[in-house]
């Protein structure tokens, strides 16, 4: 079991068929919880800074490890980790804890599957703050085959769907390399170098930027992966065409109050027709990289508390 003294002791819950690790803080109360979404390849310990603050201003703050992540169930069969099952995993909690809706935030993956708790389950989401990944709309052919013809077949999406098996042999064989290499802050505008990003990434001697926390909460992300392997959650990746999919005849219009957080280094672009899209939108922009709220977190809190407020 997960233990770290800063940080929620966990309980582990039954939904949707699955078990999830979730960490909770505050109290139920008479307004909506927060529900906190990690990306890949995070915990929920990437929450740490946000989830005192959030308890303190008076929301029950719900923060799961979702599936294929530190103990939370990890299905061996790649479907089992469709949009479908990840949305109805939050909607199940939310089930559990006996509330009708939530506020939801996510970064990066945990922001993808937020969105599209917007567009399978309106009316279990209040609002939605999304860190680095804009609502990203259906392209015009499956996911996979279009980022294969506008980013090359290189392309870590690309690549986990192509080669399976090929990335997750070499990054739980490179685990410690792999995580320290990747969280980084302040990195310098360089060429990407050839081959897939992610494998340069777990062979690299030389990282680039600098740490983006300490060897201490480090730990924390390597100890889960050594555990888990990274199948489960490179099986997200996997199922991009299935979502697509599922996806097809369900509105596209989010009409939810929605905050759009980037970080100003993220190689990741803005969305340029988001309020097309997702009309009730704020953007806001924070001076750091793609791990926003593990690089900025105070910024990242007073930035989501300030929006509830108004």
């Amino acid at each position: 079991m997960f233990h770290h003294p800063d940080f929620p002791s966990p309980k582990l819950i039954c939904v949707n068929g699955v078990t999830l690790e979730v960490f909770e803080a505050g109290h139920k109360t008479a307004g909506p919880p927060i529900v906190l979404c990690h990306g890949w390849p995070e915990h929920a310990f990437s929450w740490r800074a946000q989830i005192p603050m959030l308890a303190a201003a008076g929301y029950h703050v719900i923060v799961p490890n979702q599936r294929g992540y530190g103990n939370s169930s990890n299905p061996s069969d790649v479907s089992a980790f469709d949009i479908t099952q990840l949305t109805g995993d939050l909607a199940c909690l939310l089930d559990h804890f006996g509330y009708r809706d939530a506020i939801f935030v996510g970064h990066d993956w945990g922001a993808n599957v937020v969105w599209s708790m917007a567009l399978l389950h309106p009316t279990r989401v209040r609002k939605i703050i999304s860190l680095a990944l804009p609502y990203q709309p259906r392209t015009p052919k499956p996911w996979i085959e279009f980022m294969e013809e506008v980013m090359g077949s290189e392309n870590y999406f690309v690549h986990f769907n192509r080669h399976p098996g090929v990335a997750d042999a070499i990054l739980d064989a490179n685990t410690g390399r792999f995580l320290r290499n990747l969280f980084r802050k302040h990195l310098p505008r360089v060429p990407p170098e050839p081959g897939m990003l992610m494998l340069n990434l777990a062979h690299s001697e030389r990282p680039y930027g600098e740490p983006l926390m300490r060897e201490s909460e480090l730990a924390v992300f390597i100890d889960s992966f050594q555990k888990t392997g990274f199948t489960g959650s490179i099986n997200w990746y996997r199922n991009l065409d299935r979502n697509w999919h599922i996806l097809a005849d369900v509105d596209p219009v989010i009409h939810h109050p929605a905050l759009m957080i980037y970080g100003e280094q993220d190689s990741i672009p803005r969305a340029q027709n988001l309020s097309d899209l997702v009309p009730n939108v704020e953007v806001i922009s924070l001076d750091c990289g793609h791990w926003i709220q593990q690089e900025k977190p105070q910024e990242t809190t007073e930035a989501i508390l300030n929006w509830l407020r108004d």
